[in-house]
């Protein structure tokens, strides 16, 4: 069988993951076979009001379901599998491969999605090895900011690729071995073709903060705190987790989750035996508040300003149980995304209106990223010694800034590639190339049990109501002569206050009466849809010319 050019070259296509932070998907597709890794979700943004999540959007997957022949899952967070529930039925329901606390995740989250099928999960330990197709993988593990974080090798006709999930490169971690270079070394020297490599951390100088150091400054600060202590950090950050338990435990502090998250990823560390705590140190937060202030830690979400999170309700006067009281400490133990400055602002400036002193990482080292920093970016090019680099996960000054890290490391730039999402990179043993042609990869959005109905419409109307607000006109028209009848009645939401504004409404009851009369005036049938967009386009125009605000005009037209 003679196989032409084509079939001799691998499809890489990002679905998400590029570009952005989150929403990390990724295929490999050789011939008839496509292999995915990573199917997560994003947070949305700050103009995005009322949506969820952010999901990729798996239209070029359709039709092609027999395909698939199974799921990699990097680790348990969500940017990388929180949209299994969403899309796994979709698509034949394959195999999953993943690690003890990601599968653990996964069928929790499942449980919340009721009528979807039953998983197949298959597990993944470092140096796990296993066939697919025409693909053999092999899991190397990364230390990241949760446990069970693989990276994996992935041999196929044309040669071995190497994705190396979200990682950092730590000699001193806490709760996890250190990273292993012997094995990074041993994967290097077997002929790397491509290297798709962690890009989230690519325009921090030097290397990332070791946890050791992280321990030895939360060490300080629970010693020295007075009274009670209320951490907010990411409820998938288990190793944080892991060390405000053993500080805790060590200054005599009892610990109490708050946060449905928090509480959820706490009690499956447990049960893996990824996460340990003296019998008697972790207890409800009525059971801890009956101890004195100095003898409590409470674990919080909320280290983003999260709306509904623990310590939003704590700063809003909102929990049933907790209060801001002078003398607490409250430390926030984790780095703020970008997007989130404000809403983290309002927070802090509460929690010291309310007598609470507050640490963050901005004033000491008491968070550590989970990410390479450029000089862990330079080794891990130097361990594996691709041919091929395309860096993944991340903005797109990300991706570009790890390209630069890699020229100067001695990779040609003709085989470095710098991608988004839904483009095609074309691999063969001899060169990389970009079709020209794109897959769908725009954002799908979830609303609560809408998924991808909320599209840039309803978005933009969103976005017009939380602006401007909502301008609605009820016209009530005589049937027989198409006239109005009365005065119409006018509703507002959002954009003026009606007892203050009876000139303005004045004008617009006289301009919206004009323009129906004179429609109606014409003689014939009426166009009444021709006459709403009549009203709604000279009405909006008058009310910007008085007041620079555009709401949205909504005419309701009633026949008698």
């Amino acid at each position: 069988m003679i196989t032409t050019k084509s079939q001799q070259q691998l499809r890489i296509i990002p679905l998400g993951g590029l570009g952005e932070v989150g929403r990390n998907m990724m295929l490999i597709e050789w011939q008839e076979e496509i292999l995915i890794i990573d199917m997560g979700f994003r947070m949305p943004e700050e103009d995005m009001p009322g949506i969820d999540y952010i999901i990729p959007n798996i239209s070029y997957l359709k039709g092609k379901e027999k395909k698939i022949l199974g799921l990699l899952v990097t680790h348990g967070h969500y940017d990388h599998m929180g949209a299994i529930p969403y899309f796994i039925g979709k698509l034949g329901n394959p195999p999953i491969y993943a690690g003890g606390m990601a599968k653990a995740i996964i069928l929790r989250r499942q449980e919340d999605f009721p009528n979807q099928p039953k998983l197949h999960i298959i597990d993944v330990k470092d140096g796990s090895r296993f066939s697919i197709g025409s693909f053999s993988v092999e899991a190397f593990r990364q230390n990241h900011n949760i446990t069970d974080n693989y990276g994996y090798v992935i041999t196929t006709p044309i040669g071995n690729i190497v994705h190396t999930s979200d990682f950092k490169f730590d000699s001193s971690p806490v709760n996890d071995p250190p990273s292993d270079f012997e094995k990074l070394r041993d994967i290097g020297d077997r002929k790397i073709l491509l290297l798709m490599s962690d890009s989230t951390n690519a325009e921090e100088p030097n290397h990332s903060l070791s946890e050791k150091k992280i321990m030895e400054n939360l060490d300080e600060l629970i010693k020295n705190a007075k009274g009670r202590i209320i951490t907010a950090t990411f409820a998938s950050l288990l190793n944080r987790i892991q060390q405000i338990i053993t500080l805790s435990e060590q200054y005599g502090r009892k610990v109490s989750p708050e946060g449905f998250s928090m509480k959820t990823n706490i009690e499956i560390s447990k049960q893996l035996g990824y996460l340990k705590a003296r019998k008697g140190t972790i207890l409800s937060t009525r059971e801890v508040l009956k101890y004195p202030d100095s003898k409590i830690t409470i674990l919080a979400t909320g280290a983003q300003g999260e709306e509904r999170a623990v310590l939003m309700r704590i700063v809003n006067r909102e929990h049933p149980l907790l209060k801001i009281q002078r003398g607490d400490t409250v430390i926030f133990s984790s780095s703020v995304i970008p997007g989130n400055e404000r809403t983290v602002q309002y927070v802090k400036d509460n929690l010291y209106r309310q007598g609470a002193n507050v640490f963050n990482y901005k004033m000491l080292d008491i968070h550590a990223s989970g990410h390479a920093n450029q000089d862990e970016l330079k080794e891990m090019i130097e361990l594996m010694r691709p041919k091929f680099l395309l860096p993944v996960h991340g903005q797109f000054s990300m991706l570009v800034n790890h390209a630069k890290l890699a020229a100067s490391s001695g990779i040609p730039e003709k085989n470095i590639v710098v991608m988004e999402n839904g483009q095609i990179l074309n691999v063969s043993k001899t060169g990389i190339s970009v079709e020209k042609k794109t897959v769908p990869a725009n954002y799908i959005m979830v609303d609560g049990l809408g998924v991808g109905d909320v599209g840039e419409v309803v978005l933009r109307d969103r976005q017009s109501l939380a602006k401007d607000g909502m301008f609605v006109l009820i016209v009530v028209v005589d049937r027989q002569t198409g006239r109005v009848k009365g005065s119409p009645d006018i509703i507002s939401r959002g954009f003026i206050y009606l007892r203050e504004s009876g000139d303005l409404l004045h004008q617009v009851r006289r301009r919206v009466v004009e323009i129906v009369n004179q429609s109606a005036g014409s003689g014939g049938a009426i166009n009444w849809i021709y006459v709403r967009d009549n009203v709604k386009n000279k009405v909006g125009e008058f009310l910007f010319t008085k007041t620079q605000r555009r709401p949205m005009v909504l005419p309701v037209i009633i026949e008698v």
